[in-house]
């Protein structure tokens, strides 16, 4: 995902720094990637934040972690523009990939995505995420190979795509 890395002072724990950016998690769930990142504003959405355990929510809150309960395919709910989006292994988990990378792209500068491709459908995979798909829904061209490191097994995907706002924020 080109993920800068620092040393945050949470227990000694490899996190990342997004500086003065304003980043998005979709799918962050009970362990965000937002709990061990520097960034002006960090939000997260994902459809069981309601759902999750009470020491989660207060857990995002007491980090100054935005965090609501809606769909990916409703980020337009959330009513705000960011910098960067991560979506990082959830689009498989959800009903229609394609239309939250539509709706990501026009809230936010930049998607950092990583994603297991080439997964038959399950009962916890719901679709079948192809490189030549994520290429066409992104409009560029990332990086797919085959992954076998520290137990994550599998064909990946991953890469730094440009959204909207991007070209509005270079002028």
């Amino acid at each position: 995902m080109g993920l800068d890395t620092y040393k945050t002072d949470y227990y000694g724990q490899i996190g990342w720094d997004f500086g003065d950016r304003s980043v998005l998690d979709i799918g962050g769930g009970e362990v965000s990637m937002l709990l061990k990142s520097k960034a002006s504003k960090r939000i997260i959405i994902d459809p069981l934040m309601d759902k999750l355990p009470k020491w989660a929510r207060m857990r995002y809150k007491e980090a100054g972690i935005s965090a609501f309960s809606y769909r990916g395919e409703d980020v337009a709910k959330i009513n705000c523009s960011v910098d960067c989006v991560l979506i990082y292994n959830v689009l498989q988990h959800t009903d229609n990939p394609e239309v939250i990378i539509k709706e990501v792209r026009k809230i936010c500068k930049e998607i950092r995505i990583f994603e297991w491709i080439d997964t038959p459908v399950n009962i916890g995979h719901i679709q079948t995420l192809t490189e030549s798909n994520l290429n066409g829904w992104l409009g560029g061209e990332g990086r797919a190979e085959n992954l076998n490191q520290e137990g994550a097994v599998g064909r990946c995907y991953y890469g730094i795509f440009i959204g909207d706002k991007y070209a509005s924020s270079s002028n």
